[in-house]
């Protein structure tokens, strides 16, 4: 049966079942944004079982970045054309049947091919998710709570799933790291199913842009794939410095023609208004440093404090509290109340400043006395700057584009994560080598040479997370200088930030206001 709206939310328009539609939405994002990093715990173990080569291993991450992050804009098309609700079910069943196939996989071929399809149907059901969100919470304050949950799952899922990979690992087996999503996607894909609602009149069911489809595809594969190979195989090897300037030449001609066409894959309004820009870069910057976090701080207490694996996920908790804390009480109370950037900015300084004290870390470093600090102030900064930059994302976009514009953030993230593993990795194991080739005559014994390899270790890390901390003093530059909207509300369905009408027809559309008159 139907819900019968309240006085206020039939006056305002509003769905009365929006707020049940966010609590399957949530649970969606956050099976998507915990398999970024359960896999990575399972791995070793899937490794041997599925008798995977080293040289093979990297592709059961690397099937699934390439698959999402060369399909989001395409999914996100998709769901503007198709409709939000059928793209988030379809999305979901497929996930979960291609998660049940990892599961179940009885060798390599296999197993890559379980990931590949995570990533297709993922890259369909992330921009889909986000963009139900765009469309159905149109008032300021309930868009405020409803982006702090959901920024909040966006930044403090990936640590979940550290600690709910190390449990399923350590005490049942790997495969239940993918079977795991099967009651995820199915109490989502039930509850969307009865309770979702998308508003009539924000379709765009302009025919598909099968250039700007193939040429963003090939585009965001070359580049994350670039990036992936410079971690394995060098920043000078010709195969990585070919995928870089592939990349350079698709995405280019990808501008060109959507630049030309009436009706693009991606409308470059979505991306050349300077709010949803700015938040774009920022917060692809930031997860650069954020999975820099994640990869280093895991390898720092599993091989140089010797924490098992659900004791490192325990000690990334802090920083979940504080991921929460930050978006749900202090970003989205705020964000109605005072300019964006006066969050972000300040968000993306304090988790600075908790990354600062992380390159304190030696290898006895206390964990109450420098990490556990240092997490709180980086999970409090993380979850105040993403919880905004969330809403922002589809900041005065038309209906008809919230689903494209919402990939677009799902592209940054995932962008920045292929930049971060890479870039920060490369950095930290050339630091550790010339630490060892300095040092390395002083160590005479075993002992000694065990210390110094862990100290190499540190080292390596400390100056990668230099790195980090500089990329987020950026990301604070970012936002200052280009995020000037004010509040949290978003125009009604159906209208532009401008009150203008929108149109679900090409050709039909006003003329987007150029960025600099926002």
């Amino acid at each position: 049966m139907p819900e019968t709206p309240s006085p206020a939310d039939a006056q305002a328009g509003l769905d009365p079942r929006r707020w049940k539609a966010l609590a399957f939405i949530a649970i969606a994002q956050l099976m998507v944004v915990l398999d970024a990093t359960i896999v990575n715990i399972a791995l070793p173990s899937a490794q041997v079982d599925l008798g995977i080569s080293d040289a093979n291993r990297q592709w059961v991450i690397t099937a699934y970045a390439l698959a999402f992050g060369g399909l989001l804009l395409f999914g996100g098309r998709i769901a503007d054309m198709w409709g939000r609700k059928r793209a988030f079910v379809t999305g979901l069943i497929g996930f979960a049947l291609a998660s049940a196939l990892g599961g179940a996989a009885t060798g390599e071929a296999m197993m890559l091919s379980a990931r590949a399809l995570q990533g297709a149907f993922g890259a369909l059901l992330a921009p889909a998710a986000l963009s139900l969100l765009a469309v159905m919470f149109t008032d300021g304050k309930e868009r405020a709570k409803a982006f702090g949950i959901y920024g909040a799952i966006a930044g403090g899922g990936g640590a979940i799933g550290l600690i709910l990979g190390g449990v399923l690992t350590e005490y049942l087996d790997w495969r239940w790291t993918f079977y795991v999503n099967v009651p995820f996607a199915a109490i989502a894909a039930l509850g969307a199913i009865s309770v979702i609602h998308e508003p009539s009149g924000t379709r765009n069911r302009s025919a598909l842009d099968i250039p700007g489809v193939v040429l963003s595809t090939l585009g965001l594969v070359s580049l994350v794939y670039g990036f992936t190979r410079a971690e394995t195989d060098g920043w000078s090897e010709g195969g990585t410095i070919g995928m870089f300037i592939a990349a350079v030449v698709l995405l280019a001609a990808f501008a060109l023609v959507e630049s030309r066409l009436r009706a693009p894959l991606l409308p470059l309004r979505v991306v050349t208004d300077r709010n949803r820009g700015g938040v774009y870069l920022s917060l692809g910057l930031a997860v650069i440093a954020m999975f820099g976090l994640f990869l280093f701080l895991t390898y720092y207490l599993q091989v140089v404090k010797d924490y098992s694996p659900v004791r490192t996920g325990v000690a990334f908790l802090p920083m979940v509290a504080g991921m929460i804390t930050g978006s749900t009480q202090i970003g989205a109370r705020l964000m109605t109340r005072v300019p964006a950037r006066l969050l972000m900015a300040p968000g993306f300084l304090t988790a600075a400043v908790g990354m600062l004290l992380l390159t304190q870390l030696e290898v006895d470093s206390s964990y109450p006395a420098l990490i556990l600090p240092a997490e709180v102030l980086l999970g409090l900064g993380l979850g105040t700057a993403f919880m905004p930059a969330m809403s922002l994302a589809t900041h005065g976009v038309r209906p008809s584009d919230a689903g494209v514009a919402s990939a677009m953030v799902n592209t940054s993230q995932q962008v920045g994560g292929a930049i971060g593993t890479a870039l920060l990795n490369t950095i930290a194991a050339s630091a550790t080598t010339s630490y060892v080739t300095a040092h390395v005559a002083e160590a005479t014994t075993k002992p000694a040479q065990q210390m110094l390899k862990l100290e190499a270790m540190v080292h390596g890390y400390t100056s990668a997370i230099w790195w980090a901390v500089g990329i987020l003093l950026v990301s604070a530059t970012i936002v200052t200088v280009f995020v000037n909207a004010r509040g949290g509300g978003n125009p009604a369905p159906g209208k532009t930030l401008d009150g203008e009408a929108g149109s679900d027809r090409p050709g039909d559309e006003p003329e987007p206001v150029l960025a600099a008159m926002h």
